[in-house]
């Protein structure tokens, strides 16, 4: 299983629709899909329809409580397997100076469902710090900034990224970084010079695929449905079907690593982020 976390310093970005998104790109591309919704304001759950009702297991009592991945995962749309988010979760974040190693907690869990799911996608909380981003972070393999291609965003992202590499410095985090630029209006002048602003700053890190800013991803998540099923064939859902295809590329090996493990190449100046010495 490779692990994806969604990450930016604030909301409105379309991390959330991103990762709902992308989930149904690749479970209709055959890949077996995990999402888990880190967000106490539960949006990717309430984006797929899922409903937790009072007394019913969550992502809080995995992280809190050691309940098993397994007994917690739900079915949602378009074939995707969710981890739901409800309010609880912002007591991890309190309990933190009470547990021992709290940053490691989602790893281990999702640990126990490696074999069950060829894709873990991590939509986290509107902040790049706090011990739930760390938590994701652990967690990763990749670390995806979600860049919004607006005003002002791309400022927003790099002081996301700089977080980032304080995170990975503090907890040895260590993982693939990728951005992926989203809510993009080609009509619009400031929204071209901000595409070519990000690939000018991310460059190799930046996918090649574009999220557009489009009506049918609002009503999807309205509906509580994937833009894949709600809108199969339309421009949104090949938006993100391009995106799949990049990130299913992730695993191809092509630059060994010591121990067999492996990642794609990378010019030097986008090396994996690791702790500072």
């Amino acid at each position: 299983m490779r692990s994806l976390a969604f990450v930016n310093q604030k909301g409105g970005c379309g991390k959330t629709t991103t990762a709902v998104n992308l989930a149904g790109a690749l479970a209709r591309r055959g890949e077996r899909v995990l999402l888990v919704d880190l967000d106490p304001q539960a949006h990717a759950t309430m984006a797929l329809s899922i409903g937790v009702e009072e007394g019913e297991a969550a992502l809080a009592d995995v992280l809190l409580r050691g309940v098993p991945v397994a007994a917690v995962v739900r079915d949602a749309p378009g074939g995707i397997a969710l981890l739901p988010a409800t309010q609880d979760l912002a007591e991890l974040e309190e309990e933190a100076a009470r547990l021992l190693h709290p940053e490691r907690i989602l790893r281990e869990a999702l640990a126990e469902v490696r074999h069950a799911y060829d894709w873990a996608l991590v939509d986290c909380p509107p902040r790049a710090d706090g011990v739930l981003a760390a938590n994701a972070l652990r967690a990763a393999d990749v670390a995806v900034l979600v860049v919004e291609l607006g005003a002002f965003a791309l400022q927003g992202a790099l002081k996301a990224l700089a977080i980032l590499r304080e995170l990975a410095a503090e907890s040895e985090a260590t993982f693939d970084l990728r951005a992926v630029g989203t809510l993009y209006d080609p009509r619009m002048r400031l929204a071209r010079e901000l595409l070519v602003g990000a690939q000018a700053r991310f460059g190799a890190r930046l996918f090649d695929s574009v999220i557009h800013s489009h009506v049918r991803l609002r009503e999807a998540a309205a509906c509580g449905l994937p833009v894949q099923l709600l809108k199969p064939h339309g421009q949104a859902a090949r938006d993100f079907d391009c995106l799949a295809a990049e990130v299913q590329a992730l695993r191809t090996p092509s630059v060994a690593r010591p121990g067999g493990r492996v990642r794609p190449a990378a010019p030097p100046e986008f090396s994996r982020l690791q702790p500072t010495r």
